[in-house]
């Protein structure tokens, strides 16, 4: 059970530390969503060309990149409403992706999925499997939990605790959370609030990215809408989490958790199944409950959402 929280809680997490990127210079993320989306896609579609798993994890991360260099200007250039412009980035990853898959793979779908590279066949999905490290996955209580995982799984335990050290350790961090706070007084101290802001919106749709390259390719498949509302989710760990790293790591632990039950429901025989319906609306429903009665409560950076003029400030 635990395993499989931590394997569900993984995309999560990716996006959510780029939430908390983004959020942290004061661009609202609500497109995680689409940045996994296309992730997704284009990790299995670069798999299938170069058969090569970690080519296909590098392009589902430069896609989701590219995606919100399209936010970003539409949000920081264009100063138009955050929400609205991700929204709209959702919607054109959901068309774009559903048009692609279509057109590349026709009504079958994406090809058949490889688990052994060696014996795969030409134009197989190339998946990510899992790795043991050695001696440590033979621990007891501990050692499949931890040590015998997918390695992004191992990235993102690191990025959790890397995150934090960039954001309230270094340099580069104090004028993201500077930008945040009060763009103009940035500005005034000579940081380009607008490069900023370019630069952790980017970095976001890329952990996104990664988040959906994960998705797809540890089962091997793309399906259109694969992502099912986990962007949101994320989204909703970020703010949980009060918009720090490990806060939002918690908090993705917590709704992988409710996937994590659903699934091993769904796997029961006897009346425990019944619920597994249930069960499945528990991430959701905790998602409403983190966005409706917490939001509230938690005190996000204090230009968050709010576009910067330069021009305007001079």
């Amino acid at each position: 059970m635990w395993q499989a929280t931590l394997r569900q809680a993984t995309p999560l997490a990716l996006a959510a530390l780029g939430g908390v990127i983004s959020e942290r210079s004061g661009v609202v993320n609500i497109a995680m969503e689409g940045m996994m989306l296309v992730g997704a896609f284009f990790a299995v579609f670069y798999s299938v060309i170069f058969a090569n798993a970690a080519i296909g994890v590098v392009m589902g991360m430069v896609a989701g990149g590219i995606m919100a260099l399209f936010l970003a200007y539409g949000a920081i250039h264009l100063r138009a409403d955050q929400i609205v412009m991700g929204v709209a980035v959702n919607l054109a990853a959901l068309g774009l992706t559903g048009y692609l898959l279509f057109n590349k793979y026709g009504t079958n779908g994406t090809p058949q999925s490889c688990f052994a590279p060696p014996a795969c066949q030409k134009g197989s999905v190339y998946t990510i499997p899992d790795y043991s490290v050695p001696l440590l996955h033979r621990l007891p209580a501990v050692g499949q939990i931890l040590f015998q995982q997918s390695p992004i799984v191992y990235v993102m335990l690191g990025l959790v605790v890397l995150v934090h050290i960039f954001i309230f350790r270094t340099t580069l961090g104090l004028r993201i959370r500077a930008v945040g706070e009060n763009p103009r007084a940035a500005d005034t101290a000579g940081i380009n609030v607008q490069a900023v802001r370019y630069l952790t919106v980017t970095l976001s749709g890329v952990l996104s990215g990664l988040a959906g390259a994960y998705l797809s390719l540890t089962v091997g498949s793309f399906s259109e809408g694969m992502t099912s509302g986990r962007g949101f989710i994320a989204l909703a760990a970020m703010i949980f989490g009060k918009w720090t790293p490990f806060g939002a790591f918690g908090a993705c632990m917590l709704f992988g958790f409710g996937q994590a039950l659903y699934v091993d429901l769904q796997n029961t025989s006897g009346p425990l199944q019944s619920y597994s319906t249930l069960v499945a609306t528990l991430p959701y429903l905790l998602t409403i409950v983190a966005l409706a009665g917490f939001i509230g409560r938690a005190i996000p950076p204090a230009a968050d959402g709010q576009p910067y003029d330069p021009a305007a400030a001079g």
